[in-house]
């Protein structure tokens, strides 16, 4: 079999049928009939701030709004510095002003999805990542009315990639369903990869190959992302998110 014969039945198998699976499975769960009233309660992940003198650093993750829910993530950032009484959460977001301080609960629920969590420090550790997290926050650029683009970003997911960005040790990678996370917003079309481990192409987003020893190898097209990560043994599949090992391991 020639290499363009091969082409379509690897985009078949890695895009298409995988997409197709997370359509049916949100069909048949049933999600997003009543998206505005639903859930966005805390899953109490977090312990009450005002006991936890700790500084803390979370960037959390859950399945977006109705349709698109079948193929995307929506992530954001918590953080509290040493000593702070309260969590200040940092989305981006489609209405008001980009960047969304405190509009939801720190770890709530995304309009009745649960979060996953995908990095988390605490104490000294959170205490080094804080300031540089806030200094990019304070530096991004597309901060103005008009700016968020769904696809192929700036995005929640391109806003958090952002932050990561700046604290490279931090060594996170966002999931494969995180569309929007290869945008590039600082111009920058081929960089390090968010863990300082490996190198980014993107093409605008649209498409781009990623290759890292966190990240591991991943393959963008339109946003979709298919690779596979050997570090946590795992296969990345759009729609599907990660088949393997989770991000990080659980508390």
């Amino acid at each position: 079999m020639t290499v363009l014969k091969l082409l379509p039945l690897l985009f078949a198998l890695l895009y298409l049928a995988p997409l197709g699976i997370a359509a049916l499975l949100h069909q048949r769960a049933g999600i997003g009939a009543d998206w505005w009233s639903a859930d966005r309660s805390s899953i109490g992940n977090l312990p009450p701030a005002a006991r936890h003198q700790a500084a803390v650093v979370r960037v959390f993750a859950a399945p977006t709004v109705r349709w698109r829910g079948i193929f995307a993530v929506h992530c954001w950032v918590v953080l509290k510095p040493e000593g702070a009484g309260a969590y200040t959460r940092y989305d981006y977001t489609a209405w008001g002003d980009p960047i969304r301080v405190n509009g939801f609960e720190a770890d709530g629920r995304w309009f009745g999805r649960n979060p996953e969590l995908i990095f988390a420090a605490d104490g000294e550790a959170a205490e080094a990542l804080i300031p540089r997290m806030q200094d990019a926050i304070e530096a991004y650029a597309w901060r103005n009315r008009g700016d968020y683009r769904a696809w192929p970003g700036p995005n929640s997911n391109t806003f958090v990639a952002a932050l990561l960005d700046a604290v490279p040790e931090a060594r996170v990678a966002l999931p494969p369903t995180a569309i929007g996370k290869d945008f590039p917003y600082d111009g920058r079309w081929i960089r390090r990869t968010a863990s300082g481990t490996g190198l980014r192409l993107t093409l605008g987003g649209y498409a781009g190959l990623t290759i890292g020893w966190v990240e591991g190898i991943e393959v963008n097209l339109l946003g979709g992302v298919a690779g596979i990560d050997f570090r946590r043994p795992a296969l990345k599949l759009p729609g599907l998110g990660r088949l393997g090992m989770p991000i990080m391991d659980p508390a």
